[in-house]
């Protein structure tokens, strides 16, 4: 017998962002998932750093405000750290750029 899977919905008033405010947060590629996470963590008053790879265009994270870095100088400043670059990318970036700047504590999340 399958059972109806439990879902919740959580709403703004659900959540407290002081603890996610006093974090400093890397996130890692400026495509469509990153530059959606970025603005909305922005517009809560979170402290967000854009880490860009080699050869990407920086010109898009600049217009909406952000000073875009290396994706290690993003890592290696930040308390969370965000990949969110395209998934054939995301190993070769994480073992050359991010693992070697994490410390004990950072959290760690894949997009």
């Amino acid at each position: 017998m399958e059972r109806p899977l439990k879902s919740s919905i959580y709403y703004e008033s659900d959540l407290n962002l002081d603890r996610i405010r006093s974090k400093k947060v890397a996130i890692i590629g400026f495509g469509s998932q990153g530059h959606a996470h970025a603005l909305n963590l922005k517009e809560s008053g979170v402290d967000v750093t854009i880490g860009i790879r080699q050869g990407s265009s920086k010109s898009k994270a600049q217009g909406f405000g952000f000073t875009p870095v290396s994706v290690a100088d993003a890592v290696k400043k930040a308390d969370f750290v965000m990949i969110l670059l395209p998934d054939e990318k995301q190993a070769e970036v994480y073992q050359n750029e991010i693992a070697p700047h994490l410390r004990p504590g950072m959290t760690l999340a894949f997009g």
